[in-house]
């Protein structure tokens, strides 16, 4: 499925193939992205299927009054009236849609983990520089407000130097060996699904990419990463230590510890609010800005504002860093994927 946003004469295409959705979620998908991203832009709902998905495809297009709907990713590539494409289907996949959509011309938004190692980024980058093309990694939090205020108060040294950064995610997915997120197949595992956020939490709050790592897992009974804890140093000294669980929750939480204070947030992917304690007299100071429920949204207006004015350059650079850290972090395990 994909959703088009017109904004300041940009198409934007969001699309999530019917073929890569498990049976049963797909209403589930449609109303949730229908949803997420009906925030007053003009918007037109378009679907994509392959040719066993034909008759879902005429049903969804039916229900969901869509006006156009495509017998393939590569036929809605050659739609010349998109200018954006939002990449959403599962990790194994993001790099064959993410090249296709650049040699066809479209700037690419594709979800976190952008790529599932750093070769594919980098080649993926090196196209798009070729042909004049943004593509963006859809980190929420690169994206959020409250992230935007903090970054400018780290930032100013109001906090002194960053000496120690701690974030925690844990998740815990049922029980179900063939869930995508279980499947090395997939690219599935904690590291790329929720550990891309805890990395990205980190590079984000670093003057410098990690040089660094060291690193432990346990395994899922698939050959994916259930557990896993992270230890990240870069060549300025400061350091991140990252806690992931795949079957036990934890807080979404992420601490900046400065010399002079530490900014404390949580559920962090979409935060909205942190709170800066000061350490020499204790006081405390809130940060609030946006809303956890417009995540997407932000992401949206970023976007079109990348490919109308620039400036993506900054997070493109943390989105290499984090995918080199994710894959170095996956040598030292030696955990590969089967297409790899």
């Amino acid at each position: 499925m994909k959703k088009r946003y017109i904004v300041n004469g940009i198409m934007i295409c969001i699309v999530i193939l019917l073929v890569y959705l498990q049976n049963g979620r797909k209403e589930k998908v449609m109303n949730t992205v229908i949803n997420q991203y009906d925030k007053g832009y003009e918007e037109e709902i378009c679907i994509i299927a392959n040719k066993l998905y034909i008759r879902e495809k005429e049903k969804y297009a039916e229900e969901f009054d869509v006006k156009n709907a495509y017998g393939s990713a590569d036929e809605m590539f050659d739609d010349e009236n998109i200018d954006i494409v939002y990449i959403a289907t599962p990790h194994n996949s993001h790099y064959e849609f993410l090249m296709k959509a650049l040699q066809s011309g479209k700037h690419v938004f594709c979800e976190k983990a952008i790529t599932v190692n750093d070769t594919q980024l980098e080649e993926a980058v090196k196209l798009a520089k070729k042909k004049n093309l943004v593509i963006c990694d859809g980190m929420t939090l690169y994206h959020m407000p409250v992230f935007k205020k903090m970054k400018e108060i780290v930032d100013s040294g109001k906090l002194g130097p960053v000496k120690m950064i701690q974030v925690n995610f844990g998740s815990c997915k049922e029980y179900d060996v063939t869930n995508r997120f279980f499947s090395k197949e997939l690219a599935g595992g904690a590291l790329l699904d929720i550990g891309v956020y805890a990395t990205s939490f980190s590079r984000f709050f670093m003057k410098s990419k990690p040089n660094s790592i060291l690193t432990t897992a346990n395994y899922f009974e698939t050959g994916v990463d259930e557990t896993s804890g992270i230890i990240l140093r870069n060549p300025d000294g400061q350091m991140a230590v990252m806690a992931l669980t795949m079957r036990a929750k934890q807080p979404k939480r992420g601490v900046v510890a400065c010399e002079d204070g530490f900014i404390e947030i949580y559920n962090y992917p979409r935060g909205d609010k942190a709170t800066i304690v000061y350490t020499n007299d204790g006081h405390t100071e809130t940060i609030e800005a946006g809303e956890a429920a417009y995540a997407l949204d932000y992401e949206v207006e970023d976007m079109q504002n990348y490919v109308l004015n620039g400036g993506s350059e900054e997070y493109l650079t943390y989105s290499r860093d984090v995918m080199s850290v994710l894959t170095d972090i996956r040598k030292q395990w030696g955990m590969i994927y089967p297409f790899e």
